[in-house]
């Protein structure tokens, strides 16, 4: 099983961001919601727990073999969904949170369901050129999550984002630009992807899905952009 985690080898946790939003949520919270039920859901299948995934998990093979299957369509979004443990929810839904609101509350509600989605489905395209002929699942939030965040590096470069990171043994709390934390982000998932050992793996099992990271960021920027009238774009801090 791959596992689309965003959080995954980051060396920086983030807590909160100093952005306040106009308006509430309801998108950002209703997905976080849908994402915590459908794990609850998975921790209780037990042994079935492994025909689900493949059920409902995105399979690079069947895409790229019976894309017009409605039942390979479907796994497009259901993969969003599901997910690999409790870190891996955990991490995927606090980015979410973290940085989600601003961009609904940028786009609108409406725009920001399609967004999500949008980023999500590229981003699994990203890690499918990769692996063609991969029949290994594909689960996780987190290539649509990648897509808010490359979206929040156009809108929000100067907001300010206390996270967590690691200082000899000890962690601390700092507060740094949210360019800074996006741009380190992304460094990282390129510097996973081009490693020879991650790159030359990426239709084997388990790991990570680096090229769904970098597929969904870019993504974000690019339907940010199709979405966004001009003068929107600019950020206000």
């Amino acid at each position: 099983m791959r596992q689309d985690d965003v959080c995954n080898d980051v060396k920086m946790i983030p807590l909160r961001d100093e952005n306040p939003t106009r308006t509430f949520p309801f998108v950002t919270l209703a997905i976080i919601a849908a994402n915590i039920l459908v794990f609850i859901y998975e921790f209780n299948l037990g042994s079935r727990l492994e025909d689900a995934i493949m059920h409902f998990a995105v399979i690079p093979y069947d895409v790229t073999h019976r894309i017009f299957d409605a039942r390979v369509i479907f796994t497009l979004f259901s993969s969003l969904f599901f997910h690999g443990g409790i870190f891996h929810i955990l991490g995927n839904m606090l980015y979410l949170w973290v940085f989600g609101n601003n961009i609904e509350d940028r786009l609108g509600h409406l725009r920001f369901v399609f967004f999500y989605f949008a980023c999500g489905i590229f981003a699994t395209i990203g890690h499918i050129l990769f692996a063609v002929n991969s029949k290994t699942p594909l689960i996780g939030a987190s290539g649509a999550i990648s897509g808010v965040l490359g979206a929040y590096l156009i809108l929000f470069p100067r907001a300010r984002v206390l996270v967590l990171v690691p200082i000899f043994l000890f962690w601390r709390i700092i507060r740094i630009s949210a360019k800074w934390f996006l741009l380190f982000w992304i460094a990282l998932q390129f510097f996973n992807v081009t490693n020879s050992r991650v790159f030359m793996d990426a239709a084997n099992d388990g790991g990570v899905a680096w090229f769904a990271h970098i597929g969904g960021f870019f993504a974000g920027i690019f339907l940010l952009w199709v979405l966004t009238p001009a003068q929107k774009k600019r950020s206000a801090h």
